[in-house]
């Protein structure tokens, strides 16, 4: 007696390797397009990296970094242990979270708007007036800081001096660091911030704010009710991306901002490593010190993309 003769689909015969073959065969040109920026990020970003274990090390370069003597957690014990641990946690916490209160909304209120304004040459210039700033360089920015701010021919303080106030010697009074750099980086990201929310706003479907208009809803309540749940996803993107760099402070402008009057509020984790690494040339506590803070910020991005896709089931990863 014999079996009926059952034909075995092909995709069964082939093995996991013949499929991923197939797969490459097919999407061949995809993959050459994508190839030279994965390699580019495997040997730059992921190549350099096993230099981190030199933080476990004292490293000495006449004996590189496999043969400088091991350490363990020598250096990070001593920069938890040292007098300005705190100090630099404070200051780089309060420069991102004083930028986060601050910045992270405003983008979305000139968004909200310019949606509104009709298409016309007011609204190409506003457009214009607030993308501009993005595009100046930091260090020319931080020039036409010191410029406007300076305490003998600076604009602010001839303002000060119009209204009856005392000249202010902004950047060596350590109280106005922190809120030079943030509302600088306001003025010049907001308008440049706006765009990704402008993206989303033209994605509403225009036919909801008609049906709203005729049930006599305002334009307050439009914006409230349709748009701002359009962009939440949008949102919540971007504010686990500004979690993640909570402790990453810009070090260009802070380093270019900074000088012995202000220390007191300027020096963060960025500065203090470049100051330990290239000018006093220890590269093994330098090492150890920018290697926690990539951990507090790996950290906070998987808390904060955790939570985020718990409350609103929008995340990051």
């Amino acid at each position: 007696m014999g079996y009926p003769n059952t034909q075995i689909p092909s995709t069964d015969k082939k093995t996991k390797f013949q499929q991923f073959k197939l797969k490459l065969r097919k999407n061949q040109q995809l993959y050459l397009f994508v190839l030279p920026a994965f390699l580019v990020i495997l040997i730059f970003s992921y190549g350099p990296m096993y230099g981190i274990i030199i933080a476990f090390k004292d490293y000495m370069p006449s004996l590189g970094i496999l043969g400088s003597p091991w350490v363990g957690l020598k250096h990070f014990q001593r920069f938890f242990e040292s007098y300005y641990f705190w100090d630099l946690i404070k200051n780089t916490l309060g420069i991102s979270v004083y930028s986060l209160i601050v910045g992270f909304p405003l983008p979305i209120i000139l968004a909200l708007a310019l949606n509104e304004i009709k298409d016309g040459p007011f609204k190409k210039i506003t457009q214009t007036v607030t993308y501009a700033p993005n595009f100046i360089a930091v260090v020319v920015m931080v020039g036409m800081i010191i410029a406007f701010l300076s305490p003998s021919t600076g604009v602010i303080n001839h303002l000060l001096e119009f209204v009856g106030l005392q000249r202010i010697n902004f950047m060596t009074d350590p109280k106005w660091f922190k809120t030079i750099y943030v509302l600088s980086g306001v003025w010049q990201g907001t308008g440049w911030g706006s765009v990704i929310y402008l993206a989303a706003l033209s994605g509403v479907d225009t036919q909801l704010h008609e049906a709203a208009t005729i049930d006599g809803a305002s334009r307050l309540q439009r914006v409230w009710y349709i748009n701002l749940p359009t962009i939440m996803p949008t949102m919540v993107i971007l504010l686990i991306m500004s979690f993640v760099s909570l402790m990453s402070v810009g070090f260009e402008k802070v380093i270019l901002m900074q000088n012995p009057l202000n220390m007191e509020s300027s020096n963060v984790i960025a500065t203090f490593v470049y100051q330990q690494g290239l000018l006093d040339a220890q590269y093994s506590f330098a090492s150890a010190v920018g290697l926690f803070n990539s951990v507090i910020n790996s950290i906070l991005l998987i808390s904060v993309n955790s939570i985020a896709k718990r409350l609103s089931n929008s995340s990051l990863l």
